[in-house]
């Protein structure tokens, strides 16, 4: 039997998003044009892919199917790549947006030529493990920690960059005119957090570490919306890595933390048993990138980090 990587790439898209018409649109066709191929491909395997009633669902042979059929396709991206000189796609999820994440990649490939990036917006650091494990992405890029029930099993990790926290106040706040602050200065301040608090691993460990027990936490509403509620709160403060950048129209004033520095932990996350072909070339892009902008000092009488970032310290090659 031959596979008609067309109807592959119909079944892929539909099950990434359960949804025919949502499929379609991803790949610039009819609904009805789509439904036909997939048809075709449950018929030439003698195999229902997908049930369909209530809504649809991967069938069981569906599921056994999807990590061959995504595989499939990125061979054959490959086999187009070695004849056309373009090179492999890299696709990258990140997360923690309000961070902007993408500054930091962008650093690090800037001197990799004609690579080609399709960077994609993952939710959490759960949502990009799940696409990661699926094959619907090569990397993740953001801050990594252990998930519940094993349910990073079968990814790795390279930590790339260890950025300073700043703590960033409005200007009615006391310590808005403090050349640097401790963190335990902040114990009686309120934590404003940019979503779910339980979504939030390092603000959610540094609140507990330093006891600070007055937290503001709700949805994700944009970077905007949470530093005009940090601005007219004269008892609030967030954290925000140092080198990202803040509104400059809000008035807010960013100061060092010391005694100790936290560090938030940014890195490359990948499925082991599918490695990117051009894996190592980003990873040394990262690695020269992290040489001479000083990216992975670390001093443990100086900064501090979640205990779950220590063995990212021992272990660089994760």
């Amino acid at each position: 039997m031959d596979l008609d990587l067309a109807l592959v790439r119909a079944f892929v898209a539909t099950a990434g998003t359960l949804h025919f018409g949502r499929a379609a649109e991803d790949l610039n066709t009819s609904q009805q044009a789509l439904s036909k191929r997939i048809a075709r491909l449950e018929e030439s395997l003698g195999v229902r892919l997908f049930e369909r009633q209530g809504g649809i669902r991967l069938s069981e042979a569906g599921e056994r199917f999807l990590p061959a059929a995504r595989e499939a396709l990125a061979a054959g991206e490959r086999a187009i790549a070695a004849v056309t000189g373009a090179g492999p796609v890299v696709r990258i999820d990140t997360w923690g947006h309000l961070y902007a994440p993408m500054r930091t990649v962008a650093e690090a490939v800037q001197a990799l030529g004609a690579v080609r990036w399709e960077p994609g917006p993952g939710r959490d650091w759960p949502s990009v493990a799940q696409a990661l494990l699926r094959g619907d992405t090569d990397l993740g890029f953001g801050r990594v920690h252990p998930l519940p029930d094993g349910r990073d099993a079968g990814l790795t990790q390279r930590l790339v960059r260890l950025e300073p926290v700043d703590a960033v106040v409005g200007p009615s706040h006391p310590s808005a005119g403090a050349d640097s602050l401790r963190p335990a200065d902040l114990r009686d301040s309120v934590l404003w957090c940019p979503a779910e608090l339980d979504r939030l691993d390092f603000l959610r460990r540094f609140a507990d570490e330093f006891r600070i027990t007055r937290r503001h936490d709700g949805p994700n509403l944009g970077l905007d919306h949470l530093l005009r509620h940090l601005r007219a709160d004269p008892e609030g403060f967030t954290v925000f890595p140092a080198d990202a950048p803040l509104p400059d129209h809000m008035g807010l004033r960013s100061v060092p933390l010391v005694e100790p520095t936290p560090l938030y932990a940014w890195s490359l996350a990948w499925r082991e048993s599918s490695r990117h072909p051009l894996l190592d070339t980003l990873l040394r892009g990262f690695a020269e990138a992290g040489r001479t902008r000083r990216w992975l000092e670390y001093a443990p009488h100086r900064d501090w980090l979640p205990d779950t970032d220590h063995p990212k310290l021992s272990r660089p090659g994760g």
